[in-house]
């Protein structure tokens, strides 16, 4: 017992650079649990910025307990000198929360339908003219007010965080662009890379706010209102332009992976 009490002690003495040294030369399972216990802070904000995917089904500490499990998993496959350990993780905790979503059916139907017939109204429109149609253009094909139509968009703004997961779903060369140390076949690999330029350009093409709201939210973490608060506009308005942005990527990301 007094050797464990020493041993956290010297734990708590170190950096998390050198218990990922360390880690890296023992692989013992209780310095990876340290390592991972030091990151609790990071699935929190990741889980408040999304709550509202689970707040239906399940509670913050049960999502905090699953991330736990996926941040220890990372701890095994992390690669220090590949970059920063929090942009490789955020990306495994807001996908396992995303999973969970899925499979509860999270999305409820009438919001679902509604989400489907913008999809398919914009898609339809963006192969016709090689272009992305504005919210007029598309409220008028739906036969619906403008302000209808961004009603319907801010509804729709985390199911566009689903389906958007799902268009990337079971890709193979997805997942090497999403993993490149995950030893596919080079050829994946590089197909995977030329997946993610894709993806890159796609959100080159976004107009500069809604460039910011995605690096806001996905990078920086930052919650809906906390961006508002940033961006001096309300939190509706930047779910609008945050759920047209994911639509974009959406309609450009599936028309390059059906082409390609």
């Amino acid at each position: 017992m007094r050797g464990l009490a020493e041993k956290k002690r010297s734990y708590d003495e170190m950096t998390t650079e050198e218990l990922f040294a360390l880690y890296q030369e023992t692989r013992e399972n209780d310095l990876k649990w340290e390592i991972a216990l030091r990151y609790t802070g990071l699935i929190r904000s990741i889980a408040l910025q999304i709550r509202g995917v689970f707040c239906s089904f399940t509670q913050l500490d049960d999502i905090i307990n699953e991330g736990l499990i996926v941040l220890q998993d990372a701890v095994d496959k992390f690669d220090p000198e590949k970059g920063r350990f929090e942009m490789y993780v955020a990306k495994r905790i807001r996908g396992m929360i995303v999973d969970l979503a899925r499979q509860q059916d999270w999305v409820p139907r009438t919001v679902r339908q509604r989400a489907q017939r913008i999809d398919k109204a914009v898609t339809e429109m963006y192969n016709a003219t090689g272009k992305m149609p504005t919210d007029m253009e598309v409220a008028e094909k739906l036969g619906i007010t403008l302000e209808e139509y961004r009603e319907a968009l801010t509804d729709a703004s985390l199911h566009n965080i689903l389906s958007l997961d799902e268009v990337f779903d079971g890709n193979d060369t997805w997942e090497a662009a999403a993993d490149p140390e995950s030893g596919g076949h080079p050829e994946q690999a590089l197909m995977g890379e030329e997946l993610a330029q894709m993806l890159s350009k796609a959100v080159s093409s976004l107009k500069t706010n809604e460039q910011l709201v995605l690096s806001l939210y996905y990078e920086r973490n930052l919650k809906m209102k906390d961006i508002a608060t940033v961006l001096e506009i309300s939190a509706p308005r930047v779910s609008q332009i945050h759920a047209k942005a994911v639509q974009k990527l959406k309609v450009l990301m599936s028309d390059y992976m059906r082409s390609g």
